[in-house]
């Protein structure tokens, strides 16, 4: 079947205007952390629904679009959502977790406590669907198009002025089973969205110069 066609509608910009945005946007997102200390401030919720919506706009294997996104703002809900999280991640770090990996987190401070899935205002909860609603749809490159999305979700709640944490309980089964989704999705990232508690601290990291991380050939 021949696909049906459109004509793409293109700005080119100047390279004085590529330059001048690219600058911007680095210095934007150099500035992003992950915060660990939300404050439970109200935030405008319809923003995040749009920010949802950039994220959707991402590219996908044979544009099947893979994702679900929960948007959780329930307070008891939110409150279930800890309770599991904490009991999967203590069981995790007093007992799983690799010396290695402990090591690598020490220095960051993060333990089995989660607080901040009660005190942020909302939660956004990214599932990656294996298949669509039928055995034959199916989809592809699921993780690399959730992945995407999720980069998009990110550098939108950051560009409209909110703070975030990706966060990956381990294992995650019991979002699935608590937000009711479907066997045939898994979830992949639980991302408070909020504002910096007062008097919020991050971790004093560095990141990679260009010449680590860049190869040209």
């Amino acid at each position: 079947m021949t696909p049906t066609m459109k004509p793409h509608v293109f700005e080119r910009l100047s390279p004085e205007e590529q330059r001048s945005r690219a600058e911007a946007l680095f210095s934007s997102m150099k500035a992003r952390r992950s915060v660990r200390e939300f404050s439970d401030a109200p935030l405008e919720l319809e923003v995040v629904r749009r920010c949802i919506d950039v994220a959707a706009q991402a590219p996908s294997g044979a544009n099947k679009q893979p994702w679900t996104f929960v948007l959780v703002t329930e307070p008891a809900l939110k409150q279930q959502l800890r309770e599991a999280a904490e009991a999967e991640e203590r069981a995790f770090y007093e007992g799983r977790a690799p010396e290695s990996w402990l090591a690598d987190l020490g220095p960051l401070g993060t333990d089995w406590h989660k607080p901040f899935l009660e005190v942020a205002p909302a939660l956004i909860v990214v599932f990656a669907q294996n298949r669509g609603a039928t055995e034959a749809d199916r989809h592809y490159y699921v993780q690399e198009s959730v992945g995407i999305a999720a980069g998009f979700l990110i550098a939108a709640l950051h560009q409209c002025g909110f703070a975030t944490l990706t966060h990956t309980p381990s294992p995650m089964g019991f979002l699935g089973e608590l937000l009711g989704r479907p066997k045939t999705e898994r979830a992949v990232l639980l991302l408070p969205v909020g504002f910096p508690a007062q008097g919020c601290r991050v971790p004093a990291i560095e990141r990679k110069a260009r010449g680590e991380y860049l190869v040209e050939r």
